[in-house]
């Protein structure tokens, strides 16, 4: 099973909002607290700098996507920012790496110098390994820093990677 990124198209809003809502329900990784409908949902990924998918080869099933943004303006504004989602049945695949290195590509293209984390959560360990396999440098720990479902907070560690 080949898995290959290319970028978000209207036609896989269904798909991309079903894997984004997952990660949001869950309620322990992203910040959003509200679900996409599929309008919100394509306001929301065509509004990006680019929305990458993780597509399998042989089904053309979407197993993954990254929005892919400034992380801040002006001078600043060549600092990118990504949120990553795996759909829960595909997790463990090795599909975050892809979309990982397809986001460090894209950013690079779109002339971005560097790719910013702002709130990975000290509890997503797959991602910590993950973002220190591929060089990533973390920045410190901002106590609490991420409020999660079930009402505790809990640490957030910011990361960044030259592009």
């Amino acid at each position: 099973m080949g898995i290959i990124a290319r970028k978000f198209n209207p036609d896989d809003i269904e798909s991309a909002i079903d894997i984004w809502n997952e990660i949001v329900e869950d309620g322990i990784a992203f910040p959003q607290m509200e679900q996409l409908d599929k309008q919100a949902g394509l306001d929301f990924f065509l509004s990006q700098s680019h929305t990458g998918v993780a597509i399998e080869e042989d089904t053309g099933k979407m197993v993954g996507l990254y929005i892919l943004h400034p992380n801040n303006v002006g001078r600043c504004g060549h600092i990118c920012n990504t949120s990553y989602a795996v759909k829960g049945s595909e997790r463990g695949k090795r599909i975050g790496e892809i979309l990982v290195k397809d986001s460090m590509e894209q950013g690079k293209k779109l002339g971005f110098r560097i790719l910013q984390f702002n709130a990975v959560v000290s509890t997503n360990e797959p991602a910590l390994r993950l973002y220190k396999k591929l060089g990533f440098t973390q920045l410190g720990i901002i106590p609490g820093g991420f409020l999660m479902k079930d009402g505790h907070y809990q640490d957030i560690i910011p990361h960044y990677h030259v592009l």
